[in-house]
């Protein structure tokens, strides 16, 4: 018997669905510890992974009901960031973590929430041991044509890129390493990525964020992207900058729907790209069956 084919609307939601999976029965999300720094939760770490940091006493506490912590002697943002990249130099002898084969010599702050003061740095490969919160920018590059139809440009991936490599992605995107502000990465992306000088990336619009928690085998990735609309002129054309992309690609923004549903595109990106089709009113409730779905599944708490 064939297997019936997914509408448009059923593979979406499936997406949506696989990047917020942490939150669904059978995810580890029940046996997981919660992770604290100076008694305030953090992360969430696997069981597998707080037994290993069970070899570090000195770093982390011994754990008590559902908690791991850094030990309360590591008292200051210098002195946890330092203990914890020693840790994670060890863990890279491991073979079976297989995140950190990925090393990126690239800090990511840990804190609470966004608005609260860093508590540490980390690794950006290693977040995902720890379940810490991951934040980045992307981009929305758009146009509108003479006839009033509107148009996306697209990013092909570097087939050279640790994650999804040659997949469809945003204008530009990027990380947000410690110390680094929301614009500042935008700028950087734009002209590192798409050769966007400042003066015209400095344009972009803050229009709000998508957040999502996925877990694989990597470990579980709580991540907040801050999304930013940036009108382009219409004969302006992106142009490979630092070989993170291999092709840019200008398609009207019903092929760009269309592609979204497919393998070829990064699904966070993907989802970047689907906030955009609900705030231009490409997609509308009257019209849309998992509208609510859809917005739910871009603003999961972290």
């Amino acid at each position: 018997m064939a297997t019936p084919t997914l509408t448009w609307s059923e593979r979406m939601l499936l997406l949506l669905r696989r990047m917020n999976n942490f939150y669904l029965p059978g995810s580890s999300l029940e046996s997981c510890l919660r992770f604290e720094v100076a008694g305030e939760q953090v992360g969430w770490v696997p069981f597998r992974v707080a037994s290993i940091l069970s070899y570090f006493p000195h770093v982390f506490s011994q754990p008590y009901g559902s908690t791991i912590a850094m030990s309360s002697a590591l008292d200051t943002y210098h002195k946890r960031s330092e203990a914890m990249d020693l840790v994670l130099q060890e863990l890279r002898r491991d073979e079976s973590l297989t995140c950190l084969r990925g090393w990126r010599d690239e800090k990511y702050s840990v804190m609470p929430r966004f608005c609260d003061t860093p508590l540490m740095h980390m690794e950006r490969a290693a977040t995902s041991l720890f379940g810490v919160k991951r934040y980045g920018v992307h981009v929305n590059g758009y146009s509108w044509d003479e006839n009033g139809i509107l148009y996306m440009w697209l990013a092909r991936r570097s087939l050279t890129k640790q994650t999804y490599p040659g997949r469809l992605d945003n204008l530009a995107a990027g990380g947000l390493a410690a110390g680094c502000s929301v614009k500042h990465t935008l700028v950087k992306e734009c002209e590192e990525e798409a050769c966007i000088p400042p003066s015209l990336a400095e344009k972009a619009q803050p229009v709000g964020t998508v957040s999502y928690t996925y877990e694989d085998d990597e470990g579980i990735f709580p991540e907040c992207q801050f999304v930013f609309d940036l009108e382009l002129p219409l004969h302006f054309k992106p142009h490979i900058g630092d070989g993170e992309v291999q092709e840019f690609y200008f398609y009207p923004i019903d092929k760009v729907k269309d592609l979204l549903v497919s393998d070829d595109f990064k699904p966070n990106c993907a989802m970047v790209v689907l906030d955009f089709l609900i705030r231009h009113s490409v997609i509308e409730p009257d019209s849309e069956p998992y509208y609510h779905e859809f917005i739910a599944g871009l603003h999961r708490s972290l």
